[in-house]
C-alpha cells in the first residue's frame, strides 16, 4: 500500500487493515478498550438525542422526509465514534475476520465484545442520566419527553422475529459504514463513507443495540416524570427492555454484522 497515495484503500487493502486492526483492539489494554467502550456509548446515545429532537416536533411533514432527517441527525454519533475514536459492540462485530485467520483467539473476540457491550451500556446510560437532569425533555408542555416514551414503546412492542431481522439489517448498514470508512484517507472521507449506510438504517427503522440502550430506558424514565395522555403498553417496563428488544437486537446485529459483512468479506478477500 502505498502510503502517499490519496486514493481510497482497495476492498482487499480494507480487509488487510481491518485484521490489523482487530488484532491491535484485542492486545490493547483492557482498561483502555472499556474507557473506549464508554465514549462510544456516550457517542450513539447524543446522536440518539439529536434524532429525538429533529423529529418530536414536525407538523405535516412527509414521514420519508423527516425519517431521512432524523437519520442525518443520528449519523452524529458514529462520526463521533469513527474519527474521535471510540469502541463501538457493533463495529467490533467485524473482529470475527481476524478471528477466522487465527491472528486472535475466540476468548479473546468473545473478552472483547463483553467488555464493549457493558461500557457501551454505561456510556449510553450516562448520557441518559445527564439528558435527565438537563431539564430538556419538559420543553414544549412535555411533547419531546412524550416522543422519548412513543419511541421506546414502539420498540419494545416488535415482535422477536421483527427486532431480530432489524437487528441484522441494522448492523449489515453498519459495518458496512465502518467498512467504507477503513477506505478513507482523511476526516472529510470518513464522515462522507458514514452518512448514507447510517442514514439509511435509521430511515427504513431498522434497530442498533446500542442506540436502544439509550432510547428505551429513556422513555422508561420519561413515562414516570410526564403526565401523558398516549397509551403505552404493557410491555414498557424494564423485562419487556431485554426480552423484546434488546436480546433479540443484539443477536440480529452479531449475526448481520459477523456474518453478512465480516465473514463475506473475509471469504472474499482473505481466504487462503
Amino acid at each position: 500500500m502505498d502510503p502517499f497515495s490519496v486514493d481510497a484503500y482497495t476492498p482487499a487493502e480494507i480487509a488487510r487493515r481491518l485484521e490489523k486492526t482487530s488484532m491491535s483492539k484485542c492486545t490493547v489494554d483492557p482498561l483502555r478498550v472499556f474507557a473506549l467502550s464508554l465514549l462510544a456509548g456516550a457517542f450513539i446515545a447524543l446522536g440518539a438525542a439529536f434524532f429525538t429532537l429533529v423529529t418530536y416536533d414536525v407538523g405535516n411533514m412527509p414521514a420519508g422526509l423527516m425519517r431521512l432527517i432524523g437519520g442525518l441527525a443520528f449519523c452524529l454519533g458514529l462520526i463521533l465514534v469513527v474519527v474521535a475514536g471510540a469502541e463501538l459492540f457493533t463495529g467490533n462485530n467485524l473482529l470475527v475476520m481476524a478471528c477466522i485467520d487465527g491472528l486472535i483467539s475466540l476468548r479473546q473476540l468473545i473478552h472483547n465484545w463483553l467488555i464493549v457491550y457493558v461500557g457501551n451500556f454505561i456510556g449510553a446510560l450516562g448520557i441518559l442520566l445527564l439528558m435527565y437532569l438537563s431539564g430538556l425533555w419538559w420543553q414544549g408542555d412535555g411533547a419531546l419527553g412524550q416522543k422519548v416514551v412513543a419511541i421506546a414503546d414502539s420498540k419494545v412492542n416488535l415482535s422477536w422475529m421483527e427486532a431480530f431481522t432489524r437487528g441484522v439489517l441494522c448492523n449489515i448498514l453498519v459495518c458496512l459504514a465502518v467498512w467504507l470508512c477503513m477506505a478513507g484517507r482523511s476526516v472529510t472521507d470518513k464522515v462522507l463513507a458514514v452518512i448514507f449506510p447510517i442514514t439509511a438504517f435509521v430511515a427504513l427503522g431498522f434497530e442498533h443495540s446500542v442506540a436502544n440502550m439509550f432510547f428505551i430506558p429513556a422513555g422508561l424514565l420519561a413515562q414516570t416524570e410526564i403526565a401523558t395522555t398516549m397509551m403505552v403498553s404493557e410491555q414498557l417496563t424494564i423485562g419487556g427492555f431485554f426480552w423484546h428488544n434488546l436480546i433479540p437486537v443484539t443477536l440480529g446485529n452479531m449475526l448481520g454484522g459477523s456474518i453478512f459483512v465480516g465473514l463475506f468479506y473475509w471469504f472474499i478477500y482473505l481466504r487462503k
